[in-house]
């Protein structure tokens, strides 16, 4: 409770008012029109899906087990890297290539160790999926130093219209080196050419020191990453300290603050800085205090659900519930509200072909959200 009541505390002394923080407050429908059903269970942590058609995706279980799933039936997928399963590692997440219907490549992002030191760190692995194997995998990226430490290894997919895909990849729980110093990998949103090349105009392709995968930095954690339905922005949600999870939209060479800005507090309730906010720094659309844990993150664009069009769904670890938040004017967030609370850790949620919300939920698979009536 003294940890919470500083945290609140220090926030409302810091805020600034640049940044819109979590009001209004979250709702819990007392009128519920939606329910679930399983399309598929028994699996212990479901951390990436990919549809491929309305009754078949692949889904990630983090301890190294890729599946394809047709029809509420799950079959292991053959032909996997070698993976470093520890703490938040594993294999994270999966995406379909924008061509996917005509070339059957998908993208990885898991936690590796290759160089044959200890430890390991997150890499971006592309493949050809044959019936239930993968062929022609190949490395595209792969994050350096390797490190023990379990936490921080991000890590989401997307893809733009120009041909570029991005990832994250947390600070691998050094948070005094890695997110602010575009030299280093850690902290950072990273785009590459489909192919793996590094586009010719990547922030700091000029900068023979830096990392010039790099597209944007000074992140924490980012296990979020959806691509606006309209803008075509790149929207990354990320894990704060205790307090502080953000939503950012992320542009070019940008930086985000991590850890010299931030609305959240150490574990222990202590300060990280002083500083919300910097003018040569980002500041996030929108931030929790106190933290719901975000996860996965998408945009619901179709008609299937009454009034959540154009609405954002966010998975909460923490409180166990999707989250919906009702956005106007592009970056004010006017409405939250749980949904499915109380089902369980949820670590994803992605907008079907059929227009409908799965939700990834620890211990019980994907459900999808079914209107009532």
């Amino acid at each position: 409770m003294k940890s919470y009541l500083s945290l609140i505390a220090f926030s409302f002394f810091l805020a600034s008012g640049c940044a819109q923080e979590n009001t209004p407050a979250i709702e819990t429908p007392t009128v519920v029109n939606y329910t679930y059903e399983t399309l598929v269970g028994d699996i212990n942590i479901p951390w990436g899906m990919a549809f491929i058609g309305e009754n078949e995706l692949l889904v990630t279980e983090i301890s190294g087990t890729l599946y394809h799933v047709l029809n509420g039936v799950k079959t292991s997928i053959e032909g996997l890297p070698e993976i470093y399963t520890r703490g938040q590692g594993g294999l994270l997440d999966v995406a379909l290539h924008p061509d996917f219907k005509n070339n059957n490549i998908i993208y990885m992002t898991l936690a590796a160790t290759l160089e044959g030191d200890e430890g390991g760190n997150t890499a971006l692995y592309q493949a050809k999926l044959v019936a239930h194997q993968l062929e022609d995998v190949k490395l595209l990226y792969k994050a350096t130093p390797n490190t023990k430490k379990g936490q921080h290894f991000g890590s989401r997919i997307a893809f733009d219209s120009d041909g570029h895909v991005y990832f994250s990849v947390g600070d691998r729980g050094n948070r005094d080196e890695n997110p602010q110093d575009i030299t280093r990998d850690g902290g950072k949103i990273y785009r590459l050419n489909l192919d793996g090349s590094i586009p010719e105009d990547n922030p700091f392709v000029s900068n023979s020191e830096a990392k010039q995968a790099v597209f944007s930095y000074g992140h924490r954690n980012p296990q979020g990453m959806a691509v606006h339905p309209k803008t075509g922005a790149i929207w990354v949600n990320e894990h704060g300290p205790q307090g502080g999870d953000e939503i950012n939209v992320i542009s070019k060479g940008k930086n985000y603050g991590w850890p010299l800005i931030t609305y959240g507090i150490n574990y222990s309730g202590t300060p990280i800085t002083d500083k919300t906010t910097d003018p040569n720094m980002e500041q996030p659309l929108y931030y929790w205090v106190p933290s719901i844990g975000p996860s996965g993150m998408a945009f619901s664009t179709s008609d299937v659900y009454a009034d959540w069009k154009d609405n954002l769904f966010v998975g909460s670890l923490k409180f166990e519930y999707l989250e919906r938040l009702v956005i106007e004017g592009g970056d004010k967030i006017v409405k939250r509200e749980k949904v499915l609370d109380k089902i369980g850790r949820v670590r994803n949620v992605k907008e079907g072909p059929d227009g409908f919300l799965y939700v990834a939920v620890e211990g019980k698979g994907i459900l999808k959200v079914v209107p009532k009536g």
